[in-house]
Protein backbone atom coordinates (compact mmCIF):
# COMPACT_ATOMS: atom_id res chain seq x y z
CA UNK A 1 0.00 0.00 0.00
CA UNK A 2 1.48 3.12 -0.92
CA UNK A 3 -1.28 5.55 -1.56
CA UNK A 4 -3.02 6.79 1.74
CA UNK A 5 -5.12 9.55 0.48
CA UNK A 6 -8.68 9.64 -0.38
CA UNK A 7 -10.59 9.65 -3.77
CA UNK A 8 -10.63 13.34 -4.00
CA UNK A 9 -14.41 15.09 -4.51
CA UNK A 10 -14.15 16.74 -7.19
CA UNK A 11 -15.87 17.84 -10.37
CA UNK A 12 -14.30 19.25 -13.52
CA UNK A 13 -15.22 19.91 -17.48
CA UNK A 14 -12.69 19.91 -20.18
CA UNK A 15 -13.71 20.93 -23.78
CA UNK A 16 -11.46 20.41 -26.76
CA UNK A 17 -9.84 20.42 -29.40
CA UNK A 18 -8.38 23.64 -29.88
CA UNK A 19 -8.32 23.09 -33.58
CA UNK A 20 -11.06 21.55 -35.45
CA UNK A 21 -10.45 18.19 -35.32
CA UNK A 22 -12.37 15.91 -37.84
CA UNK A 23 -13.73 11.97 -37.05
CA UNK A 24 -14.43 11.00 -39.97
CA UNK A 25 -15.72 14.17 -41.13
CA UNK A 26 -17.30 15.47 -37.85
CA UNK A 27 -16.19 18.05 -35.86
CA UNK A 28 -15.22 16.07 -32.46
CA UNK A 29 -15.41 18.11 -29.11
CA UNK A 30 -14.33 16.40 -25.65
CA UNK A 31 -16.07 17.15 -22.45
CA UNK A 32 -13.91 15.19 -18.88
CA UNK A 33 -15.41 15.75 -15.60
CA UNK A 34 -13.67 15.19 -12.89
CA UNK A 35 -10.30 17.46 -11.77
CA UNK A 36 -8.45 14.72 -10.13
CA UNK A 37 -5.23 13.12 -10.67
CA UNK A 38 -6.91 11.34 -13.38
CA UNK A 39 -8.89 14.12 -15.26
CA UNK A 40 -6.31 16.69 -15.08
CA UNK A 41 -3.76 14.36 -16.47
CA UNK A 42 -5.78 13.88 -19.55
CA UNK A 43 -6.72 17.52 -19.74
CA UNK A 44 -2.54 18.43 -19.71
CA UNK A 45 -2.25 15.97 -22.39
CA UNK A 46 -5.21 17.04 -24.52
CA UNK A 47 -3.80 20.55 -24.19
CA UNK A 48 -0.15 20.16 -24.87
CA UNK A 49 -1.85 17.96 -28.48
CA UNK A 50 -3.33 21.17 -29.26
CA UNK A 51 -6.95 20.27 -28.00
CA UNK A 52 -8.32 23.14 -26.78
CA UNK A 53 -9.02 22.67 -23.03
CA UNK A 54 -11.13 24.07 -20.14
CA UNK A 55 -11.39 22.64 -17.30
CA UNK A 56 -14.29 23.27 -13.88
CA UNK A 57 -13.47 21.97 -10.87
CA UNK A 58 -15.91 22.02 -8.02
CA UNK A 59 -12.85 22.56 -5.51
CA UNK A 60 -11.35 26.29 -5.15
CA UNK A 61 -8.25 25.07 -4.58
CA UNK A 62 -6.43 22.44 -6.24
CA UNK A 63 -4.01 21.81 -2.93
CA UNK A 64 -7.44 20.90 -1.07
CA UNK A 65 -6.70 17.43 -1.54
CA UNK A 66 -5.66 14.82 1.25
CA UNK A 67 -2.03 15.23 1.87
CA UNK A 68 -0.65 12.06 1.21
CA UNK A 69 1.30 10.18 -1.20
CA UNK A 70 1.66 8.66 -4.82
CA UNK A 71 3.50 5.60 -6.18
CA UNK A 72 4.12 6.07 -9.89
CA UNK A 73 5.75 3.08 -11.27
CA UNK A 74 7.83 3.19 -14.78
CA UNK A 75 4.56 2.22 -16.61
CA UNK A 76 2.83 5.34 -15.12
CA UNK A 77 5.52 7.41 -15.17
CA UNK A 78 6.41 6.39 -18.93
CA UNK A 79 1.96 7.10 -19.69
CA UNK A 80 2.89 10.98 -17.82
CA UNK A 81 5.31 11.56 -20.69
CA UNK A 82 3.14 11.55 -22.82
CA UNK A 83 0.96 13.75 -21.62
CA UNK A 84 3.01 17.02 -19.97
CA UNK A 85 6.00 18.46 -20.57
CA UNK A 86 9.73 17.37 -20.31
CA UNK A 87 9.53 20.51 -18.45
CA UNK A 88 7.42 19.19 -15.83
CA UNK A 89 8.01 15.55 -15.05
CA UNK A 90 11.88 17.35 -14.40
CA UNK A 91 9.93 19.52 -11.69
CA UNK A 92 8.11 15.88 -10.60
CA UNK A 93 11.00 13.57 -10.42
CA UNK A 94 12.95 16.84 -8.86
CA UNK A 95 9.75 16.38 -6.20
CA UNK A 96 9.67 12.87 -5.48
CA UNK A 97 11.49 10.30 -3.51
CA UNK A 98 12.79 7.41 -5.19
CA UNK A 99 11.95 4.36 -4.12
CA UNK A 100 16.06 2.67 -5.09
CA UNK A 101 17.46 5.08 -2.11
CA UNK A 102 15.34 3.28 0.20
CA UNK A 103 16.01 0.55 2.16
CA UNK A 104 14.34 -2.84 1.51
CA UNK A 105 10.39 -2.91 2.92
CA UNK A 106 10.18 -4.44 5.97
CA UNK A 107 7.36 -6.76 7.56
CA UNK A 108 6.73 -6.57 11.17
CA UNK A 109 4.08 -7.51 14.14
CA UNK A 110 1.43 -6.10 16.02
CA UNK A 111 4.66 -6.37 18.69
CA UNK A 112 7.60 -4.47 16.50
CA UNK A 113 8.83 -8.09 15.55
CA UNK A 114 10.36 -8.71 12.56
CA UNK A 115 8.81 -10.67 10.35
CA UNK A 116 10.75 -10.45 6.58
CA UNK A 117 11.64 -7.71 3.63
CA UNK A 118 10.60 -7.25 0.77
CA UNK A 119 12.64 -7.26 -2.65
CA UNK A 120 15.64 -5.57 -3.28
CA UNK A 121 14.89 -1.98 -4.60
CA UNK A 122 18.13 -0.90 -5.67
CA UNK A 123 16.74 -1.26 -9.51
CA UNK A 124 13.43 0.18 -8.68
CA UNK A 125 12.76 3.20 -11.15
CA UNK A 126 9.38 3.97 -9.27
CA UNK A 127 8.78 7.09 -7.32
CA UNK A 128 6.71 8.78 -4.59
CA UNK A 129 5.07 11.77 -4.90
CA UNK A 130 3.15 14.29 -2.47
CA UNK A 131 -0.27 13.79 -3.63
CA UNK A 132 -0.86 18.14 -3.35
CA UNK A 133 2.32 18.16 -5.18
CA UNK A 134 1.44 15.81 -8.10
CA UNK A 135 -2.09 17.69 -8.43
CA UNK A 136 -0.41 21.45 -8.52
CA UNK A 137 1.84 20.15 -11.54
CA UNK A 138 -0.99 18.84 -13.58
CA UNK A 139 -2.90 21.86 -13.39
CA UNK A 140 -0.45 23.98 -13.94
CA UNK A 141 0.04 21.61 -17.58
CA UNK A 142 -3.76 23.19 -17.85
CA UNK A 143 -3.13 26.39 -17.35
CA UNK A 144 -5.00 29.33 -17.85
CA UNK A 145 -7.85 26.47 -18.86
CA UNK A 146 -8.84 25.56 -15.39
CA UNK A 147 -12.08 27.44 -13.57
CA UNK A 148 -12.27 26.45 -10.16
CA UNK A 149 -14.74 26.52 -8.18
CA UNK A 150 -17.61 25.22 -10.03
CA UNK A 151 -19.59 21.72 -9.80
CA UNK A 152 -21.08 19.63 -12.16
CA UNK A 153 -24.87 18.22 -11.73
CA UNK A 154 -25.67 15.72 -14.28
CA UNK A 155 -24.74 14.41 -18.11
CA UNK A 156 -27.30 13.34 -20.37
CA UNK A 157 -28.74 14.33 -24.42
CA UNK A 158 -29.49 17.51 -25.64
CA UNK A 159 -32.76 17.52 -28.15
CA UNK A 160 -30.51 16.90 -30.73
CA UNK A 161 -29.10 13.84 -28.56
CA UNK A 162 -25.72 14.97 -28.49
CA UNK A 163 -23.96 14.47 -24.77
CA UNK A 164 -24.21 17.19 -22.95
CA UNK A 165 -22.93 18.20 -19.13
CA UNK A 166 -24.77 20.30 -16.78
CA UNK A 167 -23.88 22.67 -14.47
CA UNK A 168 -24.82 24.33 -10.98
CA UNK A 169 -25.64 27.96 -12.16
CA UNK A 170 -24.23 27.61 -15.71
CA UNK A 171 -25.45 26.88 -18.62
CA UNK A 172 -24.69 23.36 -20.42
CA UNK A 173 -22.03 22.02 -22.27
CA UNK A 174 -22.55 20.37 -25.39
CA UNK A 175 -19.91 17.58 -26.42
CA UNK A 176 -19.29 14.90 -29.00
CA UNK A 177 -17.70 12.73 -26.18
CA UNK A 178 -18.04 12.96 -22.34
CA UNK A 179 -15.19 11.75 -19.94
CA UNK A 180 -16.13 10.74 -16.31
CA UNK A 181 -12.73 11.02 -14.49
CA UNK A 182 -14.59 11.73 -10.76
CA UNK A 183 -13.87 9.26 -8.58
CA UNK A 184 -15.13 6.22 -6.88
CA UNK A 185 -18.28 8.01 -6.91
CA UNK A 186 -18.82 9.23 -9.92
CA UNK A 187 -21.64 10.62 -11.04
CA UNK A 188 -20.87 9.69 -14.55
CA UNK A 189 -20.36 6.08 -14.16
CA UNK A 190 -23.51 5.56 -12.54
CA UNK A 191 -25.26 7.30 -15.50
CA UNK A 192 -23.81 4.55 -17.52
CA UNK A 193 -23.96 1.91 -15.20
CA UNK A 194 -27.02 2.97 -14.23
CA UNK A 195 -26.21 2.26 -10.24
CA UNK A 196 -22.89 2.24 -8.84
CA UNK A 197 -19.93 0.67 -10.24
CA UNK A 198 -17.88 -0.16 -6.84
CA UNK A 199 -19.02 -1.34 -3.23
CA UNK A 200 -17.41 -1.08 0.59
CA UNK A 201 -14.16 -3.27 0.57
CA UNK A 202 -14.86 -4.07 4.40
CA UNK A 203 -12.18 -2.13 6.09
CA UNK A 204 -11.96 1.62 6.88
CA UNK A 205 -8.74 3.32 6.61
CA UNK A 206 -7.37 5.46 8.88
CA UNK A 207 -4.10 7.84 7.38
CA UNK A 208 -1.82 10.61 8.70
CA UNK A 209 1.52 11.96 8.30
CA UNK A 210 4.40 12.02 10.90
CA UNK A 211 7.91 13.31 10.64
CA UNK A 212 10.64 11.10 11.36
CA UNK A 213 12.68 13.12 13.78
CA UNK A 214 9.17 13.35 16.01
CA UNK A 215 9.91 9.65 16.79
CA UNK A 216 11.77 8.38 19.42
CA UNK A 217 15.30 7.56 18.74
CA UNK A 218 14.43 3.74 19.23
CA UNK A 219 11.43 4.02 16.45
CA UNK A 220 13.45 5.80 14.41
CA UNK A 221 16.12 2.86 14.06
CA UNK A 222 13.65 0.32 13.73
CA UNK A 223 11.56 1.68 10.92
CA UNK A 224 14.48 3.01 9.28
CA UNK A 225 14.28 4.93 5.77
CA UNK A 226 11.85 1.73 4.38
CA UNK A 227 8.12 1.49 4.08
CA UNK A 228 6.65 -1.29 6.15
CA UNK A 229 3.04 -3.33 6.73
CA UNK A 230 2.42 -4.52 10.03
CA UNK A 231 -0.32 -6.96 10.42
CA UNK A 232 -1.65 -8.34 13.32
CA UNK A 233 -4.91 -10.87 14.77
CA UNK A 234 -8.91 -9.37 14.24
CA UNK A 235 -8.10 -7.45 10.75
CA UNK A 236 -5.91 -4.82 12.29
CA UNK A 237 -3.30 -3.49 10.12
CA UNK A 238 -1.04 -0.45 9.84
CA UNK A 239 1.06 0.59 6.84
CA UNK A 240 3.85 2.79 7.27
CA UNK A 241 4.95 4.65 4.04
CA UNK A 242 8.40 6.50 3.96
CA UNK A 243 8.59 9.55 1.98
CA UNK A 244 11.88 11.93 1.27
CA UNK A 245 12.16 14.14 -1.58
CA UNK A 246 14.61 16.07 -0.21
CA UNK A 247 17.23 13.41 0.85
CA UNK A 248 15.86 10.91 -1.27
CA UNK A 249 15.06 13.04 -4.72
CA UNK A 250 14.85 11.61 -7.54
CA UNK A 251 16.56 14.22 -9.44
CA UNK A 252 18.79 16.98 -7.15
CA UNK A 253 17.65 20.23 -8.44
CA UNK A 254 16.87 21.88 -5.04
CA UNK A 255 15.48 25.16 -7.43
CA UNK A 256 13.30 22.81 -9.23
CA UNK A 257 11.82 21.05 -6.31
CA UNK A 258 8.34 21.78 -4.59
CA UNK A 259 6.97 19.29 -2.95
CA UNK A 260 5.04 20.16 0.52
CA UNK A 261 6.66 17.32 2.31
CA UNK A 262 10.41 19.04 3.08
CA UNK A 263 12.04 16.12 5.36
CA UNK A 264 11.88 12.33 6.15
CA UNK A 265 8.22 11.39 6.74
CA UNK A 266 6.29 8.57 7.64
CA UNK A 267 3.02 8.49 5.35
CA UNK A 268 0.73 5.86 7.40
CA UNK A 269 -2.44 4.12 6.84
CA UNK A 270 -4.24 2.10 9.97
CA UNK A 271 -6.51 -0.44 8.98
CA UNK A 272 -9.56 -1.52 10.65
CA UNK A 273 -12.89 -4.47 9.69
CA UNK A 274 -15.42 -1.88 8.45
CA UNK A 275 -17.86 -2.47 11.78
CA UNK A 276 -20.64 0.36 13.64
CA UNK A 277 -17.67 0.58 15.93
CA UNK A 278 -14.91 1.78 13.17
CA UNK A 279 -17.27 3.14 11.03
CA UNK A 280 -18.12 5.62 13.85
CA UNK A 281 -14.55 6.58 14.06
CA UNK A 282 -14.86 8.82 10.52
CA UNK A 283 -17.18 11.06 12.54
CA UNK A 284 -14.10 12.29 14.54
CA UNK A 285 -11.42 14.71 13.24
CA UNK A 286 -7.76 15.68 14.11
CA UNK A 287 -6.90 14.86 17.77
CA UNK A 288 -9.89 13.27 18.51
CA UNK A 289 -9.59 10.55 15.92
CA UNK A 290 -5.70 10.17 16.25
CA UNK A 291 -6.51 9.54 20.37
CA UNK A 292 -9.22 7.01 19.25
CA UNK A 293 -7.27 5.31 16.37
CA UNK A 294 -4.62 4.71 19.02
CA UNK A 295 -6.86 3.32 21.70
CA UNK A 296 -8.47 0.90 19.05
CA UNK A 297 -4.69 -0.36 17.95
CA UNK A 298 -4.06 -0.76 21.93
CA UNK A 299 -7.52 -2.69 22.15
CA UNK A 300 -6.06 -5.38 19.72
CA UNK A 301 -2.97 -5.84 21.54
CA UNK A 302 -0.35 -3.55 19.51
CA UNK A 303 2.54 -3.03 21.62
CA UNK A 304 2.93 1.32 22.58
CA UNK A 305 5.84 1.34 20.54
CA UNK A 306 4.75 0.51 17.49
CA UNK A 307 1.85 3.00 17.42
CA UNK A 308 4.38 6.24 18.61
CA UNK A 309 3.97 7.07 14.51
CA UNK A 310 0.44 7.43 15.42
CA UNK A 311 0.28 9.11 18.46
CA UNK A 312 3.14 12.01 17.45
CA UNK A 313 1.35 12.61 13.80
CA UNK A 314 0.41 15.72 13.12
CA UNK A 315 -3.32 15.93 14.44
CA UNK A 316 -4.26 17.94 11.18
CA UNK A 317 -3.08 15.05 8.75
CA UNK A 318 -5.25 12.25 10.82
CA UNK A 319 -7.92 11.39 9.07
CA UNK A 320 -10.61 8.04 8.41
CA UNK A 321 -11.92 7.11 4.71
CA UNK A 322 -13.51 3.82 3.10
CA UNK A 323 -11.95 1.38 1.07
CA UNK A 324 -14.10 0.81 -1.72
CA UNK A 325 -13.54 -1.77 -4.41
CA UNK A 326 -14.85 -2.40 -7.86
CA UNK A 327 -14.70 -5.95 -9.24
CA UNK A 328 -11.41 -8.12 -9.92
CA UNK A 329 -13.63 -9.38 -13.21
CA UNK A 330 -12.43 -7.61 -16.32
CA UNK A 331 -15.74 -8.31 -17.41
CA UNK A 332 -17.45 -5.99 -14.97
CA UNK A 333 -15.77 -2.64 -15.53
CA UNK A 334 -17.24 -0.09 -17.51
CA UNK A 335 -19.94 -3.07 -18.08
CA UNK A 336 -21.71 -0.41 -21.06
CA UNK A 337 -21.29 0.14 -24.79
CA UNK A 338 -18.88 1.86 -26.39
CA UNK A 339 -20.61 5.27 -27.04
CA UNK A 340 -20.51 8.99 -27.03
CA UNK A 341 -19.92 8.80 -22.75
CA UNK A 342 -17.00 7.07 -21.12
CA UNK A 343 -14.82 7.38 -17.99
CA UNK A 344 -11.44 6.20 -16.16
CA UNK A 345 -9.37 5.99 -13.49
CA UNK A 346 -11.63 5.36 -10.24
CA UNK A 347 -14.89 5.84 -11.29
CA UNK A 348 -14.66 2.82 -13.59
CA UNK A 349 -11.84 0.36 -11.27
CA UNK A 350 -12.27 2.10 -8.00
CA UNK A 351 -9.11 0.31 -5.97
CA UNK A 352 -8.28 0.56 -2.76
CA UNK A 353 -4.87 1.65 -1.59
CA UNK A 354 -3.17 -1.43 -0.91
CA UNK A 355 -1.92 -1.83 -3.95
CA UNK A 356 -0.86 1.82 -4.55
CA UNK A 357 -1.73 1.76 -7.76
CA UNK A 358 -4.72 3.10 -8.11
CA UNK A 359 -3.58 6.83 -9.16
CA UNK A 360 -0.89 5.62 -11.58
CA UNK A 361 -3.78 3.79 -13.30
CA UNK A 362 -5.59 6.64 -13.60
CA UNK A 363 -2.58 8.40 -15.41
CA UNK A 364 -2.20 5.00 -17.58
CA UNK A 365 -5.98 5.28 -18.69
CA UNK A 366 -5.60 9.36 -19.49
CA UNK A 367 -2.80 8.17 -22.06
CA UNK A 368 -4.72 5.49 -23.65
CA UNK A 369 -7.54 7.73 -24.32
CA UNK A 370 -5.61 10.30 -25.61
CA UNK A 371 -3.96 8.66 -27.81
CA UNK A 372 -7.25 6.49 -29.23
CA UNK A 373 -8.85 9.86 -29.58
CA UNK A 374 -5.69 11.23 -31.67
CA UNK A 375 -6.38 8.38 -33.86
CA UNK A 376 -9.88 9.31 -34.59
CA UNK A 377 -8.84 12.48 -35.22
CA UNK A 378 -6.52 11.66 -37.26
CA UNK A 379 -9.44 9.94 -39.53
CA UNK A 380 -7.57 6.77 -38.70
CA UNK A 381 -10.65 5.10 -36.93
CA UNK A 382 -14.32 5.93 -35.75
CA UNK A 383 -14.72 7.93 -31.99
CA UNK A 384 -16.85 5.16 -31.25
CA UNK A 385 -14.31 2.87 -31.75
CA UNK A 386 -11.39 4.41 -30.34
CA UNK A 387 -13.46 4.64 -27.16
CA UNK A 388 -14.02 0.68 -27.46
CA UNK A 389 -10.35 0.04 -28.00
CA UNK A 390 -9.66 2.42 -25.02
CA UNK A 391 -12.37 0.76 -22.85
CA UNK A 392 -10.58 -2.86 -23.72
CA UNK A 393 -7.14 -1.62 -22.57
CA UNK A 394 -8.86 -0.18 -19.23
CA UNK A 395 -10.86 -2.72 -18.14
CA UNK A 396 -7.44 -5.30 -18.48
CA UNK A 397 -5.50 -2.67 -16.36
CA UNK A 398 -8.38 -2.50 -13.67
CA UNK A 399 -8.47 -5.47 -13.15
CA UNK A 400 -4.80 -6.43 -12.92
CA UNK A 401 -4.66 -3.42 -10.20
CA UNK A 402 -7.82 -4.81 -7.94
CA UNK A 403 -6.61 -8.19 -8.29
CA UNK A 404 -3.51 -7.34 -6.28
CA UNK A 405 -4.98 -4.71 -3.98
CA UNK A 406 -8.08 -7.04 -2.92
CA UNK A 407 -5.29 -10.21 -2.43
CA UNK A 408 -3.72 -7.77 0.54
CA UNK A 409 -7.31 -6.96 1.56
CA UNK A 410 -9.06 -10.53 1.57
CA UNK A 411 -5.42 -11.38 3.67
CA UNK A 412 -6.28 -8.94 6.32
CA UNK A 413 -9.79 -9.77 6.63
CA UNK A 414 -9.11 -13.42 7.00
CA UNK A 415 -7.09 -12.33 10.36
CA UNK A 416 -10.67 -11.26 11.72
CA UNK A 417 -11.88 -15.37 11.74
CA UNK A 418 -11.24 -17.40 14.39
CA UNK A 419 -8.93 -19.80 12.42
CA UNK A 420 -7.24 -16.70 11.14
CA UNK A 421 -6.82 -14.75 14.25
CA UNK A 422 -5.58 -18.17 16.03
CA UNK A 423 -2.96 -18.69 13.31
CA UNK A 424 -1.85 -15.00 12.45
CA UNK A 425 -1.11 -14.87 16.77
CA UNK A 426 0.73 -18.17 16.76
CA UNK A 427 2.67 -17.82 13.40
CA UNK A 428 3.86 -14.22 13.83
CA UNK A 429 6.30 -15.00 17.06
CA UNK A 430 7.64 -18.16 15.19
CA UNK A 431 8.64 -16.15 12.15
CA UNK A 432 10.13 -13.81 14.17
CA UNK A 433 11.93 -16.15 16.12
CA UNK A 434 12.91 -17.58 12.55
CA UNK A 435 14.13 -13.86 11.28
CA UNK A 436 16.28 -12.99 14.30
CA UNK A 437 18.39 -17.18 13.73
CA UNK A 438 18.83 -16.34 10.35
CA UNK A 439 20.36 -12.77 11.24
CA UNK A 440 22.39 -14.37 14.35
CA UNK A 441 24.00 -16.63 11.40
Amino acid sequence: MASTGHSVSTTAVIVGPRKQLAVKGDDMRVVVVGGGIGGLALAAGLRRRGFEVTAFDRDSDVTATGGYHITLDERAQSALRKLVAPAIMERLLASASALRLRDRDAFWDRRGRLLGHGPDLSSDSGVDIDRITLRTLLAEAVGDDLHLGRTVTGVGRDEDGAPQVLFTGAAPVRADLVVGADGAHSLVARHLAGGPTNSPAGIIGFSGRTRLGDLSPREQRRLGPRSALAAGPRATALYIGFLDPVGNAVLDAPKLRMSVTTGPTYVWGGMFRESAVTDALRDLRGGELQAALVDRFRERGWAEHTLEVIARAAPHSVAAFRFNAASTRAADLAPWPAGPITALGDAVHATPPTAGMGAGAAIRDAAGLLEHLCEAADGATTLTLAVSRFEANMRRRGSEILTLAMKTVRLILATDTPLGAAATAATTPLLAAAVRLRRRH
